[in-house]
């Protein structure tokens, strides 16, 4: 089983930019998609952003054009670079793994990364 930890978050002033980083613990090559969840207090997760194959992406709409996730598979890592940050960005967020298409609930997953946007 894939084990994945994520790393980059902090506290940004609102308008900047942060890239988180999920380094997997072996080859990313095969896993079938990864993903950025969310989770701010009082708020349930939701999925910010997931790529599929290596080249396929969906964002949230919240998101779009202001975040990119990307995958390094030689490097065994995944980015979400965050742009024109959004106090309502503020959240726990973490890596996620699927590695045969079942879904990332039944993936591996990192134990998060606090972003703190200030306004």
């Amino acid at each position: 089983q894939v084990q994945v930890a994520e790393s980059g978050g902090g506290l940004v002033q609102a308008g900047g930019s942060l890239r988180l980083s999920c380094a997997a613990s072996g080859s990313i090559f095969r896993i079938k998609a990864m993903g950025w969840y969310r989770q701010a207090p009082g708020k349930e997760r939701e999925l910010v952003a997931a790529i599929t194959g290596g080249v396929s992406t969906n964002y949230a709409d919240s998101v779009k054009g202001r975040f990119t996730i990307s995958r390094d598979n030689f490097k065994n890592t995944v980015y979400l670079q965050m742009n024109s940050l959004k106090s309502e960005d503020t959240a726990v967020y973490y890596c996620a793994a699927d590695p045969y298409g079942l879904g990332f609930d039944s993936g591996s997953w990192g134990q998060g990364t606090q972003v703190t946007v200030s306004s």
